[in-house]
């Protein structure tokens, strides 16, 4: 490859459309509704696919009974599009990369339905969308970001993933890949947000 990174590929929820207020407010009704409280619950939710965070509320539930939580708290967050927007300097960045022929993805831990919704809601229309229910094992795992690069056919290590959790970020790393943590995520790289991004990208190339 002639410039470094070949492909960029992204996190959605608060990397690219802010929706950290719809994420809290579904599964706040959904762990009040199974008697948990709220609280401790969304402090672990952010990046994780469902039926991780499902599993860990309810380590006895059989695969069944997690897949069926996981898709009930999916439900309650399908019609909530309510100040859903493009991060700032997001619109921006992916139109620099669509004018430049960069190629990038989204992979994203919520579901295809949930993902359209969302993307259709923030304007956002990416070239590569994998999404949870398309591969085995959800974020930390790096799965998703190597379909990803494989739908791209570029190699894992000429990707850079764009993350804005822990969680995230460790799923970046272990598709071999190189990082970049936004809103407090720490990644590899020396870049904070989505505008630094894109100044580097800019610069770099």
């Amino acid at each position: 490859m002639t410039r470094w990174p070949a492909a960029l590929l992204f996190d959605m929820d608060g990397t690219l459309i802010e929706s950290h207020a719809n994420v809290d407010r579904a599964w706040a009704t959904w762990a009040t509704l199974h008697g948990l409280d709220p609280e401790p619950v969304l402090a672990e939710v952010h990046g994780l696919p469902a039926d991780v965070t499902v599993a860990r509320w309810f380590p006895d539930a059989s695969p069944d009974d997690v897949a069926s939580l996981a898709a009930e708290q999916l439900r309650l967050q399908y019609d909530d599009v309510e100040g859903i927007e493009p991060i700032d300097g997001a619109v921006d960045l992916l139109a620099f990369l669509d004018e430049q022929s960069w190629p990038w993805a989204i992979y994203t831990s919520a579901d295809a339905e949930l993902a359209r919704v969302r993307l259709a809601a923030a304007g956002v229309t990416p070239p590569v969308l994998v999404t949870r229910d398309q591969v085995a094992n959800g974020k930390p795992a790096p799965d998703g970001y190597l379909r990803a690069a494989h739908v791209l056919d570029i190699s894992a290590d000429e990707c850079i993933v764009v993350e804005d959790t822990d969680v995230g970020i460790a799923a970046g790393r272990a598709a071999g890949m190189r990082t970049v943590g936004v809103r407090g995520a720490t990644g590899d790289l020396p870049v904070h947000s989505i505008s630094e991004l894109h100044r580097w990208l800019h610069a770099s190339n």
